[in-house]
């Protein structure tokens, strides 16, 4: 199959397998604010928390364009579902660059859960590690997790901030087990309920260095897998990006499916019989199927080329944020387009345009959706310096 590897044909049947099981918790999902725990034992049971892992650990070491369709596939069924196993699943790839004790003990003989949110927080330098303390955010997969994470500046004992192969304040991520620190539930949210994302407080917490990870580019994989040419945000920007398409081709399935036959208060004809939905269906479906092909081409033309060379270039950085941006923001236009023209059935909990209107929402929230990222790339296309990096590590 077009942009699947082997492997990658293997884990989507997988995640196919286990989509009407995925359907049939998905008002459950909702309702817990979490994934329950039959489906997340059955996603660890065929090795979907593993899927970016170092084979030497037990992983897939699944290529970008096949991890983009897997994802995909399960956000069609559910989106939070999907969100934890990307989150979580390059979360993992950090495996590759810790020692690997730590792996064992943080990812196991099995498959041990990390998650992490964003800070504020610091970490201190003292003898032997760090001292962390801070509160972070949006840490999805976090209820599923025995580790968590925070990525954080290191200070050093003087106080001063510590510097980065790159001249700039080094940040640093570190390892710890989730019952060292207090997790809060604050996860009420218009969309992607079931993700858990909850938040999570550390004070004076040691860290030693063994378990930590800086992320100036100075941290080389200790292991040999091509995969890990892609860093874990350029792997974040394309799987939430196959979130988004999922999310969007469910929706334009079940219009289709049930919209189209419907004939909306007062109308005459059904709305596949109108002319103006016809051209509507067709111009969306039109979007969407070129934001999937630029999104997928795009990431197997690099990955094609970085898996020899080691490493990603700065127009490969730029396209993959471009092409995950667009399929992001226009599954979203096809989305709100879609449930627009559904009418008043699209307001139902029991229609299956509600919920996933909400998490596309909420998607698009999320800072690898931002659109403000074309700007960027304007920049360097007009061979201007950035405002932003295209991507941190």
């Amino acid at each position: 199959m077009k942009y699947l590897s082997e492997k990658g044909t293997d884990y989507l049947q997988r995640a196919r397998d286990i989509g009407p099981g995925i359907d049939a918790v998905a008002d459950e999902i909702e309702q817990l604010r979490d994934l329950p725990a039959p489906l997340f034992a059955a996603l660890r049971e065929r090795g979907l928390f593993r899927l970016v892992q170092p084979e030497d650990y037990g992983g897939a070491e699944l290529d970008p364009p096949s991890l983009i369709q897997v994802i995909e596939e399960i956000a069609s069924h559910d989106a939070s579902t999907a969100w934890c196993v990307g989150q979580t699943n390059i979360c993992a790839l950090t495996a590759a660059y810790l020692e690997p004790a730590v792996v064992q003990d943080i990812f196991g003989p099995d498959t041990g859960i990390l998650a992490w949110g964003p800070g504020p927080g610091e970490a201190k330098v003292v003898p032997g590690g760090y001292r962390v303390t801070g509160n972070f955010d949006f840490a999805s997969g976090s209820r599923l997790a025995s580790w968590l994470g925070a990525h954080v500046p290191v200070i050093e004992a003087d106080g001063a901030k510590r510097l980065g192969v790159d001249g700039k304040p080094l940040s640093a991520t570190m390892f710890f087990r989730k019952n060292t620190v207090e997790v809060r539930d604050t996860w009420q949210t218009m969309g992607l309920r079931g993700t858990g994302s909850d938040s999570y407080s550390a004070k004076d917490l040691f860290v030693p260095e063994a378990y930590t990870m800086a992320r100036d580019g100075s941290a080389k994989p200790r292991v040999t897998g091509e995969l890990y040419a892609f860093t874990p945000s350029t792997l974040y920007a394309g799987s939430f990006a196959g979130i988004a398409l999922g999310i969007a081709r469910s929706v334009m399935t079940s219009f289709v499916a049930e919209a189209a036959g419907s004939v909306p208060r007062g109308g005459s004809r059904s709305r596949a019989e109108n002319h103006v939905m016809q051209s509507h269906v067709g111009w969306n479906e039109a979007r969407l199927r070129a934001a999937r092909v630029f999104l997928l081409t795009s990431v197997s033309d690099i990955w094609a080329e970085a898996r020899v060379r080691g490493h990603l270039t700065q127009d490969e950085l730029m396209t993959i944020r471009m092409a995950s941006t667009f399929a992001i923001q226009s599954a979203k236009q096809v989305v709100a387009a879609l449930y627009e023209a559904a009418g008043a059935m699209a307001i139902f909990n029991a229609r299956p345009f509600e919920r996933r209107f909400r998490d596309i929402h909420t998607v698009t929230q999320q800072i690898q959706g931002h659109p403000e990222h074309f700007e960027t790339v304007g920049q360097v296309l007009l061979g201007r310096k950035p405002d932003r990096p295209l991507f941190t590590f």
